[in-house]
């Protein structure tokens, strides 16, 4: 199966229904993979901003996680104050945020930065995934942490070759 395919059952299993966010180039296969989906709707925003506050506000009235979706570079950036805000305010919230391939993560590639160590200071847990045989549990350990003890942010990285590889896994 592919990776990208992997990631949505094991969103499905973590009980997600819907995602709010704006997709790009980088998680387009996680978007295809995403309109296969029957238990998860996608919500599409003008805004990161408002994607973010979507998720904090839907973890707040539900007390599970609300996932959002963004783009590489400038798309992170924009979530930015709604993370920021759901992880002060205890609002349990998964970020997963599209990268470039990992074969061209160096600063001369368009728009390519370091998000993880951008979202570290205001989240609980963040993580990128570098090989597919891993998304399972950086999956299953991202919503445990946004959803337990204190809650808050958590933010998973997807770039988009991983997202590609085909991987012989099962969800949680």
């Amino acid at each position: 199966m592919k990776a990208s395919d992997l990631f949505i059952k094991c969103l499905e299993e973590e009980g997600v229904n819907r995602i709010f966010g704006v997709p790009g180039e980088e998680n387009a296969d996680f978007m295809m993979s995403l309109r296969k989906s029957k238990k998860i709707d996608f919500i599409l925003c003008r805004h990161e901003q408002a994607a973010a506050f979507m998720a904090d506000t839907f973890g707040r009235l539900t007390g599970k996680a609300g996932v959002c979706l963004s783009t590489l570079g400038p798309g992170v950036t924009n979530l930015m104050t709604g993370l920021a805000d759901a992880n002060m305010d205890r609002a349990p919230v998964v970020a997963i945020i599209g990268q470039g391939s990992t074969q061209r993560l160096h600063k001369e590639s368009h728009q390519i930065m370091d998000s993880i160590s951008m979202v570290k200071p205001i989240s609980k847990w963040a993580q990128t995934i570098l090989t597919a045989e891993n998304i399972t549990e950086v999956v299953r350990k991202a919503f445990k942490v946004a959803e337990t003890e204190k809650p808050g942010l958590t933010v998973i990285e997807l770039p988009e070759d991983i997202a590609q590889e085909n991987v012989g896994d099962h969800p949680i």
